[in-house]
C-alpha cells in the first residue's frame, strides 16, 4: 500500500504517541489569506502513530517546526487513495477543528474545496 509522492511535498518526521518515531506526508498552502496544513497518512511507510491518532501534537509540531502559528491555520487530514478494493482507503480529506474540547471536530472537504486549495501557492519553509 503505498503513497503517491504526488499527495506531499515532503516528508514529515514527528513524535507519535508516546514519543514513537512516526512519519507522514506534507503540503503547506497559502490561499486567501489562509495557511493549510495538509498532512498524508502514510500507511507501511509510516513507522509509528497515524496521523489521525496523533492529531493537534502533530499540528503544533508542523507549526513549531515551519513557523506557523495554529490558531492562524487549517489543518487538514488526507487518507490517500491506495487503488484498494476496500472503500476506508479511498481518497478523503478532512480540515480538523481542535476547538477547546477534548475531542476534535472533523469536517469532510468536497473535492471542489480540496481542488481550490492545492490550486493555490506553495508555502516554502
Amino acid at each position: 500500500m503505498k503513497v503517491s509522492p504526488e499527495y506531499y511535498d515532503e516528508l514529515f518526521d514527528y513524535k507519535g504517541q508516546w514519543d514513537t518515531p512516526s512519519r507522514c506526508g506534507l503540503k503547506l498552502r497559502e490561499a486567501k489569506g489562509t495557511t493549510y496544513i495538509i498532512v498524508t497518512e502514510l500507511y507501511q511507510d509510516n513507522p509509528g502513530t497515524s496521523v489521525t491518532y496523533t492529531g493537534k501534537s502533530l499540528a503544533q509540531q508542523v507549526c513549531l517546526a515551519k513557523g506557523l502559528d495554529l490558531d492562524k491555520c487549517v489543518y487538514i487530514e488526507c487518507t490517500p487513495d491506495t487503488n484498494s478494493k476496500l472503500s476506508f482507503y479511498d481518497e478523503e480529506y478532512y480540515a480538523v477543528d481542535f476547538g477547546t474540547g477534548s475531542e476534535p471536530v472533523y469536517h469532510q472537504l468536497s473535492p471542489e474545496e480540496i481542488t481550490e486549495i492545492l490550486g493555490h501557492k506553495v508555502i516554502e519553509r
